[in-house]
This record gives structure tokens, sequence and C-alpha cells, in this order.
């Protein structure tokens, strides 16, 4: 399965809008292993508090540190992957810990925290896993989900707008981006997107009622 990150993946799926969010994040793959995202949604809201900031501009991480936050990433694929999710979250905590750099980290600590419908916390992960990793469409994708589920519809609209720039043949991306605009009100971007979407993935569900809604 391919990487979205140097020899480092992660994805998963999320709904957001009025139904249950397709997301592209579905299968998180990381180091050749996948998990759902339902095994990461918890029984109710878990309250939140200032997010973290994003990685440092500048830092020096020693060999050593980032050889372990490695070992700590890879533990916490396999607690992920096997619903564990707070003691994945630990896991990914300290392998940032040890090194703020590794984007594969962030980006599971992220999608970890948007399970726990965190989103504030999965934004500045998201957000710093897209910095160590410019125009990849999974931390675009992820942090525009985020943005979506608390209301700050024109930051996930810029976010989608840059993913299907970056990868104008990812489905999901067009699905997201067109419920995206449909929540803002343009019609016009809602349907082209959901016609990107359904001419990519006929059998998409959500691009297809969606473009049925806006009239395209």
């Amino acid at each position: 399965m391919a990487s979205p990150f140097p020899q480092r993946s992660l994805a998963w799926r999320r709904r957001i809008w009025q139904q249950p969010l397709v997301l592209g994040l579905m299968g998180i793959a990381l180091c050749g292993c996948s998990f759902d995202l339902g095994s990461l949604i918890p029984a109710k809201d878990k309250p939140q508090e200032t997010p973290k900031a994003e990685a440092p501009a500048e830092s020096t991480v020693s060999a050593g540190n980032v050889t372990e936050a490695q070992a700590h990433t890879a533990k916490a694929q396999s607690l992920a992957k096997s619903g564990e999710t707070a003691a994945a979250l630990d896991e990914f905590n300290r392998a940032v810990g040890l090194d703020p750099y590794n984007a594969q980290a962030l980006y599971g600590r992220a999608l970890i925290y948007q399970g726990n419908n965190q989103h504030n916390f999965a934004i500045a992960d998201f957000g710093a896993a897209s910095g160590l990793n410019p125009q990849k469409v999974e931390p675009l994708l992820g942090r525009a989900t985020s943005y979506l589920a608390i209301g700050k519809l024109k930051e996930a609209a810029a976010d989608l707008d840059e993913a299907s720039e970056a990868d104008p043949h990812n489905a999901q991306v067009w699905t997201t981006r067109g419920q995206a605009y449909e929540r803002l009100g343009d019609r016009a971007k809602a349907a082209a997107s959901y016609t990107k979407a359904v001419a990519l993935r006929p059998r998409d569900d959500a691009a297809r009622s969606g473009l049925a809604r806006v009239g395209g």
C-alpha cells in the first residue's frame, strides 16, 4: 500500500455531514498495517484543552531519539490496529516527544484525537504533519474533516482545494469538498466536486446523494 509519508503511511475514514463522512483516510496504513476508524470512535465525547503546538521550527533530534521514536510509532500502530487506542495514544505521545518531526506519529495521533472528537488537538497534529510533508493529501483531508466537524467551513474548503490540486484523482477529496461547499452554500462548486467524485468512484453513495441535493 502506498504510504502518505516518505517510508511511512497512515489512512482512515470518517463521516461528518448529515450522514457519516466516508473519508479517504479509511484504511490506516502504517508500516503496512491498517485499521478502521470505527475502532477509534469513543462512547462519548471527551473535553478538549488547548491544542498541542505544532512541531517546532528548529530542534536538535539525535539519531538515537529518531530510532526510538520509530519503535514507539510501530508499537502504537499495532495497538491501534488492535483497537487499544488509549495505549496507542501513549505510544504516539512518546514518539512525538522523542522526535517532534515524526510525521507518521503526528498523523497517527491526530487520527486518534479525531476519533475521540478532540478536533482541536487533531487539527494541530494534522497541521504539523502537513507542514512536514507539504502537498500530501492525507493530513490535509484529515484536518479538513475536523474543521468540518467544528463548523470551520472556509478552513475546510481551503484544505480541500489544496488537496484536490495535490491529488485530483482522489475521489474522497472531491466528495468531502462537495460537502464543504454545500454547507457553505456554493452549489456550483459543490456540484462540480460531487460530479468529479462520481466520475472517479461511480458507487460513491455520499457523492451521488450530494449531487442530487445540489441539482447537479
